[in-house]
C-alpha cells in the first residue's frame, strides 16, 4: 500500500550506551512516545541520527526497532546518506527488504556540486529506488546545493515523492512551493525556525529533530494549520523557538548534541555521541538543562 507524505515527522535520534552501542531499549522508548503522541511518520537514519556516522548494520536494526515498534500507525521514510550516486544504489538495494515506504537521498558531495550532476544523480536513484524517493536538500552539510528549478523539473520524475528542505532559505522553499509540480509531490519544512511560515503557506509536511525533545507542541500546530487556525500556528511556533534556543549553548556543530540532551534530559536518550568529540560538555549540557526547565509545558 502506497502511503502519502504529511503531517509531523520526527527525524529520530540514535540513543547510545555510555560504551558507544545503540541502545535499543531507549529507542524503543523514543519511538514509543513519538508514536503514541501522534507523529504521523518517522524520518531515520537523517542527520538528526548521525546517519553519516551509523553503520549499514546500524541502520538496519534502527529501522527495524521504530518499524515494530510503531506497528504500521506511522509511515517510515530512511535515509541513505552516501556522497555518490552508486553508493546510494547499493545501500537501498541493500536494504530493500526492510520494506520502507520511501528512500532519502542528498545531494552528491565532496565535489559534485553542478545541478547538471545534481539532475543525473536523482534521475538514476529515482529510477532504482524501490519505493518512492525523497530529495533531501541540506547544502549546510553537504556543499551541494540544489537550485529551484532543478527540483521542479525532478519533481516530475514519476518516482520522486518530495523534497525535504532543510537549507533554511525560506525564498527557496516558497519559490518551489508555489512552483508547477505535481500534485502527489510534498515540499517538506526542515528548519524549525520556518515550520510555522510553512505551514500558513499551506505546505502539510514537517520533518523535526526538536520533536525527540517534545513533540506535543508540532501536533497542536500541525491540527491548527489544518483548521485555519493562524493565531494557534504563530503560537506554537514560539515554543519551538524556545526549544530550539538551546542550540545557543554550544557551537554549531554540536546541534545535534544539543537534540540529544535534550530528549536525555526527559529519559529518552543518553548524551553520548557517536563522535565522542562532539559530545557536550558538562556546562553545556547545564546551560540545556536551564533552557528546558523554563519552559512552561
Amino acid at each position: 500500500m502506497k502511503r502519502s507524505i504529511r503531517g509531523i515527522i520526527p527525524a529520530i535520534l540514535t540513543p547510545l550506551t555510555e560504551d558507544g552501542e545503540l541502545d535499543i531499549g531507549l529507542l524503543t522508548k523514543l519511538t514509543e512516545y513519538l508514536a503514541s503522541s501522534g507523529a504521523h511518520g518517522f524520518f531515520v537514519g537523517g542527520t538528526t541520527a548521525e546517519g553519516a556516522y551509523l553503520s549499514a548494520e546500524q541502520r538496519r536494526l534502527i529501522f527495524e526497532t521504530v518499524k515494530e515498534v510503531s506497528g504500521g500507525r506511522q509511515f517510515l521514510c530512511l535515509a541513505a546518506l552516501q556522497p555518490s550516486t552508486p553508493q546510494v544504489v547499493r545501500e537501498m538495494h541493500m536494504m530493500e527488504d526492510l520494506k520502507p515506504d520511501f528512500f532519502v537521498a542528498v545531494t552528491p558531495f565532496y565535489g559534485a556540486k553542478d545541478q547538471a550532476t545534481i539532475k543525473e544523480h536523482f534521475t538514476v536513484l529515482a529510477r532504482e529506488s524501490p519505493v518512492p524517493l525523497i530529495l533531501y536538500n541540506i547544502p549546510g552539510r553537504t556543499q551541494s546545493p540544489m537550485a529551484v528549478e532543478t527540483v521542479l523539473e525532478l519533481s516530475h520524475l514519476d518516482n520522486v515523492a518530495g523534497i525535504k528542505d532543510s537549507s533554511g532559505d525560506f525564498t527557496f522553499f516558497s519559490r518551489g512551493f508555489l512552483g508547477e509540480y505535481p500534485d502527489r509531490f510534498e515540499w517538506i519544512m526542515g528548519e524549525d525556525l520556518l515550520d510555522a511560515s510553512a505551514l500558513l503557506l499551506g505546505a502539510r509536511s514537517i520533518v523535526t529533530g526538536l520533536a525527540n525533545i517534545r513533540v506535543e507542541h508540532y501536533i497542536t500546530m500541525f491540527k491548527a494549520a489544518e483548521e485555519g487556525n493562524a493565531a494557534k500556528v504563530k503560537e506554537c511556533q514560539r515554543i519551538v523557538n524556545q526549544y530550539r534556543s538551546i542550540f545557543s549553548v554550544c557551537p554549531s556543530t554540536k546541534a545535534n548534541a544539543a537534540v540529544k540532551a535534550g530528549a536525555a534530559y526527559f529519559g529518552r536518550a543518553t548524551r553520548r555521541m557517536i563522535m565522542t568529540g562532539l559530545n557536550l560538555t558538562d556546562s553545556e549540557y547545564a546551560g540545556v538543562e536551564k533552557i528546558l526547565s523554563g519552559i512552561d509545558r
